[in-house]
């Protein structure tokens, strides 16, 4: 297969993909063609990122696979063409439950709390709704809790590569503090003071929701 046509196959898959390809993705549907290599797929999709880099539209590398997203400077009229649909926003106190997840994963709901210094299961069940966030095992000691991850989803909202380009700890000033291993282990065992759901310190589901663009626009002109 020529590599002209190994490109325009690939740009027709990164084109009707609403999710990043991987490259092992790749190879498996060139697998019938031993003469496409993992590398020469590799050489190609940097092509087409290159080619793409003087375009409206560039070809980006996100989630551990590739995909066509639209320029940061054009998002007011991306805005306006699907102003009909719903949009997620994110406020600061479940951006901050979601962050630590991301920098502690695997980490238990209490260890969450330890660190927040709030209860967060009804901000923990929306990030799960929205798939930002996902239970992935248990943690072995008492009482097993539930361990909690990031997911791709996550890594395409924010545009992340993988885990590791997320910003240093210093930037997002999130600190443990020193003495909350004790707090951890009473919460663990039911002994400490967690605070109970609906109680003064009780997150709720509006600190992840949905947002309608068109909604918001018309009680601005109110």
């Amino acid at each position: 297969m020529e590599k002209n046509e190994i490109k325009d196959i690939l740009e027709t898959l990164f084109f009707i993909t609403d999710t990043p390809v991987p490259v092992e993705k790749l190879k498996e549907i060139f697998a019938g063609d031993k003469d496409v290599t993992e590398e020469l797929l590799r050489e190609v999709v940097n092509e087409l990122v290159e080619e793409y880099k003087a375009r409206p539209i560039e070809l980006r590398e996100v989630a551990g696979g590739f995909q066509f997203t639209t320029r940061p400077k054009f998002s007011q009229f991306v805005r306006k063409l699907f102003k009909e649909r719903t949009m997620l926003r994110i406020s600061n106190s479940a951006l901050e439950t979601l962050s630590i997840i991301a920098y502690k994963q695997p980490i238990t709901r209490a260890e969450i709390e330890d660190i927040r210094g709030v209860e967060v299961t009804n901000v923990l069940e929306t990030l799960l709704e929205r798939k930002l966030c996902k239970i992935v095992g248990r943690k072995e000691t008492v009482g097993r809790p539930l361990l909690y991850g990031t997911t791709t989803d996550f890594m395409r909202y924010f545009g992340l590569k993988s885990l590791t380009d997320l910003p240093s700890l210093e930037e997002l000033n999130i600190e443990h503090d020193p003495t909350s291993g004790e707090r951890l282990q009473d919460a663990e065992t039911g002994e400490g003071g967690e605070t109970s759901e609906g109680g003064e310190n009780a997150e709720t589901q509006e600190d992840v929701q949905e947002e309608h663009p068109q909604e918001n626009e018309e009680k601005k002109s109110e």
